[in-house]
Formats: C-alpha cells, structure tokens, sequence
C-alpha cells in the first residue's frame, strides 16, 4: 500500500529543526500527495503523546507511517503499539528504550538543542508519564518495525536498542553518533521499508 501519512517525532530537547526532520520534511516535499506532520512536543509525555493522538486522529488505519528519533522512538513505539495504529510501518532511530530510567537524572531546568534561549522545566512527574507509556515488552508486528541503530551512539546503549527491537528490518550502524550525522548514507532501505 502506497503511504499516504507520516508523522515524525523528535527527540528529547530536540525540534522540527533537527537535521532528520528537517531531512525527511524535504523528502516528503517531493512525494506528491502525501500528508507530512512533525509537531514540536510538549515536554510533558503524557501532553506530547495527547497532541499526537489529536494530530493522527482522523489518519487511515494502514498506508501511515511513524519516524522517531531517540526518545520519539520511544513515543512512536507506543503510538505504532496501540490497536488504531497496528497496521502502520515504523521507524525507529537510535530509539530510547527506557526513557523513565535514563532521563530521571535530568530532572531540572533544561534547555532546547535548538534553541539555548527556551528553557523547559523536566519534572519527576515527567519520568512518571514516560513510565506510564512504556509499550508492551513484545512487539505485536516486529515486521513493521525499521530500527536504525549507531554502535557509536554516545547517549544510548546500542546494545539494548538492538534487543529490544530484536526481529525488525534495519541496520546497526558501526561508528556514527546519537545525532546520526551520517543520516543520509541510511535514508534509502529506511525510505524502503516505510513505502514498501
């Protein structure tokens, strides 16, 4: 089925302006018809995961498709897990596998990669929400899945990517970095599963 919608979900402290979504904006500009949605995300899991849900909530049962970036990975995770949308593709890239975990020792004021000027409150009531999002531990479609892992990612535990997203199509990366500077190199069997 040819894709229709796709949605892409940054990562945490991140934005529309980061190199991938901006990379796979441009990329959706040339596929005539297709409906391209990048939001930039509340801090707040519980706010950021209600905004998509308003988002895709008119989008088709299948012909979608999801990206996400490090923790968007883990919020497309939960999206392409729940019933309405287990007949979407998805990708996942340098995913966060237990965001609850990792980010607890970031709770704080925080600033904005993009934009050092925006600075957001990170909560312990925020780590709460990530834990309360956690998909099930077995994906129900390991198939849908493309999960674009770096062994150099300087953030995450390359290791734990790979076996959460055991059995789905992609690549491990050797080298590279969390921000997957050398995206480009990776684009085409990602674009490949997504539109297949």
């Amino acid at each position: 089925m040819a894709l229709s919608h796709l949605l892409y979900l940054h990562g945490f402290r991140s934005s529309p302006a980061s190199a991938k979504a901006v990379r796979m904006a441009q990329w959706a500009a040339t596929q005539p018809g297709l409906v391209f949605a990048c939001p930039q995300l509340p801090p707040s899991p519980r706010d950021a995961m209600a905004l998509v849900a308003a988002l895709v909530a008119g989008w088709p049962a299948e012909g979608a498709a999801v990206i996400g970036s490090s923790l968007g990975g883990f919020y497309a995770t939960s999206l392409a897990e729940q019933p309405a949308h287990r007949g979407w593709r998805a990708a996942v890239l340098n995913p966060a596998v237990n965001p609850a975990r990792d980010l607890a020792q970031h709770i704080g004021e925080l600033t904005a990669w993009h934009d050092p000027t925006l600075k957001f409150d990170f909560t312990a009531q925020h780590v709460a929400e990530l834990a309360a999002l956690t998909p099930p531990a077995r994906l129900s479609t390991p198939s849908r899945y493309y999960a674009l892992i770096a062994k150099g990612d300087e953030l995450l535990d390359w290791r734990e990517m790979l076996a959460r997203y055991a059995g789905c199509d992609g690549e491990v990366v050797d080298g590279s970095d969390h921000g997957l500077s050398d995206f480009e190199a990776h684009l085409p069997p990602l674009l490949a599963h997504l539109t297949r």
